[in-house]
Order: structure tokens, then C-alpha cells, then sequence
């Protein structure tokens, strides 16, 4: 079986999996099988809040003593590694027999083992009879810290679907430039920042413009948040992002809806759009492209609905 070079899991709940796999196909070209994927494209698990963790694939081989022969080959030196088993569905070693192998492969590395603090994860796991071994970089969840932003509304979108509207715009590619139409408190531009992207925001009330100011400050992130009509905005980005105003705080009508996209559709070509009505119609009538649609939705007392719409001049 040939493989490609790294395997990727995925972590997402039934509210989460078609935008999840619609981000999967813009990183990757293809949606996440059963959680797994694999590709030969390198991605930072951290872009995104659904990529749990990424092997890349050293050496395999449906012999695991070639295998073994192989990682000693390798003549690995490394201080404070760790050498983890990854159980994939359909793998049926037992567990006796999983810690046996991790105890070879130890053995085969130079260095002393830290299992608390490891410098690097080697992982061991067989997928469809192919055992694969190779280091594991895992997501730390360290932009969970944006949940304790200073400022936030209880409706606010949440960081794994900011995660998302980043990565629908840019493919994951960090050179494009974004623009957050409708900041709000700043929720997608912290994760792009984050991500190490360039966003601008803008905002039309000033209240907002200040929360999102104060909550970039916190995290010590440097960009700019227009308070300002996005009709007004004179400047070019690869792609725009709007969370279209719903909220009890700027309500919205078709007249705003259809300006606000207009004007974004001025200063970028690709647009991200999120909203809780349908606007297909609206799209067209402005005439912009849609090429990709998903709903996500928020868990609570009941289930709150978005959609996630993509789109492009033509």
C-alpha cells in the first residue's frame, strides 16, 4: 500500500462535520475519511480546531520486523523522546502486545526517554496492515486562551468555526491577506492572528471597534480595526470574511445585507460569509459566485443554526 507522507486525525462533533469537512477540503483538496486523512501536504495542527494531531511517515511496512530493522537504521539520537501507540479502527493488537513494540522501538532510540515533558513524540500505528512510524506533532489547544478574552457576547461565533472562516478563505495559505468586514469583539481576527496571518477588521459601531481593540491588545496582537462603513475602506485583500450582523445589538435587513457584501465584494474577490438566513439569492443578485455552502451548528438549550457560505466575483 503506498502512502502518503503524513496522516492527520481529526475532532469534531455532529454540530461541527460538514464544516469540518469543508475546511478539510479547502486545506487539503479532500474531506477527512472517518477523522483520518492523509496527505503530502505539511499543515500546523494548530491552524485549525479540528486537526487533532499530524504523523508524518519516516518508514512503513506490513512487516513489522523489517520495520523495526528500519528504525534502527535510522540511528535516531534524540534526548527526552516519548514513543506513543496510535490505535486506529480496524487495528486489533492487543494491548500487551502494543506496549512490546513501543519497548523495541525505545529501545532502538539513542537517548533517555521524558514521558512527562517529551522534546518529540514518536507514534507507532498500523493502518489497514501497514505499520507506520514517524514523530507526531499534536495540537496544544494553546488558542484556547481566547476564551477568556476580555470583552465577548454570548452569540459571538465560536473560535473552532473562526478557525474555519480563516482557513475557507485562504486555503491555509498564510501569504493571503484578510479583511474581517464585520469584526464584532474580534473573535476571527484573534484566530487568525494567531494562525499568523494579516487581517484588518472594521466595524461601524464604535463600541464594537473599541472591545475588539481592547481584546487584540490583551493577547498583544498588532493590527488594525477600522470603525468605519466598509463602503469606505480603500484598500485590496485577497479575501474577506463577514459574520453578517444578526444580533440584537445591529440587526440587519436585506438593504444592509446586500451593502455590506457589495462593498466587501469591492476590496476582495473571495468572500467567507456567515449568516442564519438564506442569502443565495442576495449573492446573485450582487453577482458573486457561490462555490461552496455548509450549516454549522451551536449547542444549547437548543440548537442555534448558521450558514457558511463561499463565494467569488466573477
Amino acid at each position: 500500500m503506498h502512502l502518503k507522507k503524513y496522516l492527520y486525525t481529526f475532532t469534531y462533533d455532529k454540530y461541527e462535520t460538514a464544516l469540518s469537512k469543508l475546511e478539510s477540503t479547502y486545506i487539503f483538496t479532500i474531506a477527512d475519511d472517518n477523522k483520518l486523512l492523509w496527505s503530502d501536504k505539511e499543515v500546523d495542527p494548530f491552524i485549525s480546531a479540528f486537526i487533532k494531531q499530524r504523523l508524518e511517515v519516516v518508514v512503513s511496512n506490513t512487516d513489522y520486523s523489517t520495520l523495526l530493522q528500519e528504525i534502527k537504521e535510522l540511528d535516531i539520537h534524540n534526548e527526552g523522546f516519548k514513543v506513543e501507540y496510535l490505535v486506529l479502527e480496524g487495528d486489533s493488537t492487543a494491548y500487551d502486545e502494543r506496549l512490546t513494540k513501543l519497548k523495541d522501538i525505545g529501545y532502538s532510540i539513542e537517548g533517555n526517554p521524558d514521558y512527562y515533558k517529551p522534546t518529540v513524540i514518536y507514534t507507532l500505528c498500523n493502518f489497514k496492515g501497514t505499520w507506520c512510524f514517524g514523530p507526531m506533532t499534536k495540537d496544544k489547544f494553546d488558542w484556547y486562551k481566547h476564551s477568556k478574552k476580555p470583552r465577548s457576547y454570548s452569540n459571538s461565533i465560536s473560535p473552532n468555526v473562526a478557525k474555519s472562516l480563516v482557513n475557507l478563505a485562504t486555503k491555509a495559505d498564510r501569504s493571503k491577506t484578510l479583511l474581517d468586514a464585520c469584526c464584532g469583539v474580534g473573535t476571527i481576527m484573534l484566530e487568525a492572528c494567531f494562525a499568523g496571518y494579516s487581517i484588518e477588521g472594521c466595524d461601524i459601531n464604535w463600541k464594537i471597534v473599541r472591545n475588539a481593540r481592547v481584546n487584540l491588545a490583551h493577547f498583544a496582537y498588532e493590527t488594525v480595526v477600522y470603525r468605519s462603513d466598509i463602503k469606505d475602506i480603500d484598500k485590496r485583500y485577497d479575501a474577506a470574511i463577514i459574520d453578517l450582523p444578526y444580533n440584537l445589538l445591529s440587526q440587519a435587513t436585506d438593504e444592509t445585507t446586500a451593502h455590506i457584501i457589495r462593498s466587501s465584494a469591492q476590496l476582495a474577490k473571495r468572500l467567507v460569509i456567515v449568516s442564519i438566513v438564506d442569502i443565495s439569492e442576495i449573492l446573485k443578485d450582487i453577482g458573486l459566485q457561490l462555490l461552496d455552502a455548509c450549516s454549522v451548528g451551536k449547542r444549547g438549550k437548543t440548537v442555534f443554526e448558521r450558514q457558511v457560505w463561499v463565494c467569488e466575483g466573477v
